[in-house]
């Protein structure tokens, strides 16, 4: 699922292609992740684009007021408005001539007036589109922590020290800190040494620190880098991310750590799946390591050989249909 950094990659190139640009027309296929489907295709029209914003892993685009004539032909809301968008696992938002046919699983065409489409794919459908006036929008944004881009020293720590629960678990939960997930929380976690388990009232405000400092050094990377692709994420161009090239720990499982060359594990944190180093960050007491997945060895080629051979190594060869029919005659 995409996070901070591959939404704020979309975000950035969204800035630079349709800022400015006022929708004209608004279509719609499937429509299960819209909050509500009519309230775009009656608001959305006549409206220019502001703004385009990243909120942790949502983004906002900022809508105008309508004009006198079009707010009474719309007959709705007329002051400035927002559509927050979440990508989902599968979602991509970009711009696209409007002539090009729709590719699959196109569900949200937004014609704009340059001749351009800006459209919203989504495969899986788990991401969301939501039309928010200025209230419904402060409504939707509270409770949110902190950006960990801005967040400051004191504040960091305060929000995960002293906390009984473990600090992988803090980091994804976004009251604490917003857009951080589990490639990102995985991979500062490895660079401050500090195993994903470790409950945040044993983190020192030391160790805050570090962690704040190489999580922010992370996200910038990452996002310099258009963020990471691991399966299905594009950005606002249509091109994957590259920081997927650097991950130390995320998906390495098994691998050698860049520091100690002790194989990377992994375990069940805050229900998703974890890797660290055992060695660079050494686990709680009692905490449960998954074991490693078994590598393949001279038993699976040995099985391979006697599947090719047509016959088990363990079993004598039966003699063939030729060499009965030969002993039968020599009697």
């Amino acid at each position: 699922m995409p996070e901070l950094p591959e939404v704020e990659t979309v975000a950035r190139g969204l800035r630079q292609a349709i800022l400015g640009r006022r929708i004209l027309t608004v279509a719609l296929s499937k429509t299960d992740f819209i909050d509500d489907p009519a309230a775009l295709e009656q608001h959305l029209p006549g409206r220019q684009i502001e703004a385009v914003e990243r909120y942790g892993k949502f983004m906002l685009l900022r809508l105008s007021a309508l004009n006198g004539a079009t707010a009474l032909a719309m007959n709705g809301d007329a002051a400035p408005a927002a559509l927050l968008v979440h990508l989902g696992m599968t979602g991509q938002l970009a711009p696209t001539p409007a002539g090009k046919p729709l590719e699959k699983h196109t569900h949200v065409c937004l014609l704009l007036d340059d001749g351009r489409e800006l459209r919203y794919t989504d495969a899986r459908r788990f991401g969301r589109i939501a039309y928010l006036t200025k209230t419904l929008l402060a409504e939707e944004l509270t409770g949110f922590g902190a950006d960990p881009l801005e967040v400051s020293e004191d504040e960091f720590a305060n929000r995960i020290c002293g906390r009984r629960a473990r600090i992988k678990a803090l980091l994804l939960d976004q009251s604490v800190l917003r857009g951080v997930g589990n490639i990102y929380a995985d991979e500062s976690l490895w660079r401050a040494k500090i195993h994903p388990a470790r409950l945040g009232a044993k983190v020192s405000r030391k160790q805050a620190e570090t962690l704040r400092r190489v999580l922010q050094d992370i996200l910038q990377k990452a996002i310099v880098l258009r963020g990471s692709s691991i399966s299905d994420f594009l950005d606002a161009e249509g091109e994957p991310g590259e920081y997927q090239r650097h991950h130390r720990a995320y998906g390495r499982e098994g691998k050698n750590c860049y520091r100690c060359k002790a194989p990377v594990r992994r375990a069940i944190v805050a229900g998703r799946s974890s890797y660290f180093c055992p060695r660079c960050q050494p686990s709680p007491r009692g905490f449960a390591v998954l074991p490693l997945p078994a590598k393949k060895g001279t038993r699976s080629k040995r099985r391979v050989a006697s599947t090719w051979s047509g016959r088990s190594p363990r079993t004598k060869k039966s003699p063939s249909r030729r060499a009965k029919s030969k002993r039968a005659e020599s009697r």
